[in-house]
């Protein structure tokens, strides 16, 4: 339809179905709410994936919170042409092509300008990777975090968080997929050193407005202040079911915990880390390691390795991996299927490793003899006389 011959409120909704029809809908704002619901202000209407299912969602703008609804596009049309004809009496439409404002006057006389947008290639491939994003940009309490600014635009200061907080949802909503967690059930997730409770607050995001799940994500963290600044944070942005307390990884007594995450625990922290989220049985384990000093300095090379290993930099790099590539063994032998990939490209953080473990339906034990055997060859070959989990992992055998 040509944008010029927008007359009514059916060639309105006609455009806007074509647009989704074409993927070049970018965003439709409905305002100017006169309903029955005096806090709800405003919706925005985006099209994106989830599980590799195109939908249209809504976010609904109340004075206190936000609401998320995705529904398909065939039911999104239809809520949209009941809620823009009962109780909203404008829309902005943004597509590729061109933005649309509709306004409905009390006569319920239909007013429609059309701006042309110059189109350029980069614009549809702007779109597609937005529609990839598994956290809206419009979520409050980006906002309230200082990730966005009051309009919903991003800060650029905070850009390089943005993609972290985006790309850590995208992992862990592929591990909760590949879990033999069941969707329908309540999920508990515990973060350690949640910090200023970015990634936590995202986390309960996306499990309560994106899964509908009634979820509870406990941040701990060893500032008092800042696990105080969090709980503040929770309660004004209604974030039932999200709390944060003071504590560490150490003195966290173990719960029902479906999925632990550890980002950045120093050292061997990652070591009690892991150890808590087997000894909890969680269903998922994710930790991106930061430091490894207690493997280095015992690690005896091969004569052969010397003069590679004479620069400080490999040999720090070599602790890593083998550090690492321990952990994730161990995790195998107590019945996880683990990764280990790079989490963040190194442009954005240095501390770009992630171990990522999800629980298998079934644990074989011969196969755990088999790795331990394999971790032994390994500590034997380097040295290695001491590991931080191996040594809890026993004490709890013992226990």
């Amino acid at each position: 339809m040509s944008h010029s011959a927008l007359n009514s409120f059916d060639d309105f909704y006609q455009l806007l179905a074509d647009s989704l029809a074409k993927n070049s809908l970018m965003k439709l704002l409905l305002s100017k709410y006169r309903g029955a619901d005096k806090s709800l202000q405003r919706i925005t209407i985006r099209p994106i994936s989830l599980q590799n299912e195109p939908v249209l969602s809504f976010v609904y703008q109340h004075q206190t919170n936000h609401i998320t609804k995705n529904l398909s596009y065939d039911e999104g049309l239809a809520s949209i042409k009941l809620l823009l004809g009962n109780d909203f009496k404008s829309a902005h439409l943004a597509t590729a092509e061109a933005e649309v404002q509709l306004e409905i006057s009390k006569k319920g006389k239909v007013q429609i300008n059309t701006h042309n947008v110059k189109q350029t290639v980069a614009a549809p491939l702007e779109h597609d990777r937005e529609k990839k994003r598994f956290v809206d940009i419009e979520r409050p309490f980006l906002t309230q975090l200082g990730v966005t600014d009051s309009q919903h635009n991003l800060i650029p200061a905070m850009s390089r968080k943005w993609k972290q907080i985006n790309k850590f949802i995208e992992v862990f909503s592929q591990a909760l997929e590949a879990s033999p967690h069941k969707n329908d059930q309540p999920i508990n997730v515990v973060d350690f050193g949640s910090g200023k409770g970015y990634l936590t607050f995202a986390i309960h995001d996306y499990l309560r407005h994106s899964l509908h799940n009634d979820a509870q994500v406990t941040g701990v963290e060893l500032r008092q202040a800042l696990a105080d600044l969090c709980n503040e944070t929770a309660a004004t942005l209604d974030h039932q079911g999200l709390s944060f307390v003071c504590g560490d990884v150490r003195t966290h007594a173990p719960k029902q915990t479906d999925v632990m995450i550890a980002l950045h625990a120093c050292d061997i922290a990652t070591d009690y880390a892991i150890h808590y989220g087997i000894r909890a049985n969680a269903d998922i384990i994710m930790c991106s390691p930061c430091c490894h000093k207690q493997i280095r300095p015992q690690m005896h090379s091969p004569e052969l390795f010397k003069p590679m290993l004479q620069y400080g930099v490999h040999m720090g790099q070599q602790a890593e991996m083998v550090t690492d590539s321990l952990r994730a063994l161990f995790l195998e032998a107590n019945g996880y299927a683990t990764k280990v990939f790079e989490f963040i490209s190194l442009e954005h953080t240095n501390k770009n490793k992630m171990i990522l473990a999800v629980k298998k339906p079934q644990h074989n034990q011969k196969d755990s003899a088999e790795i331990l055997a394999q971790i032994a060859d390994i500590k034997a070959y380097y040295g290695i006389t001491e590991h931080c989990l191996e040594t809890l992992l026993a004490q709890t055998q013992a226990d």
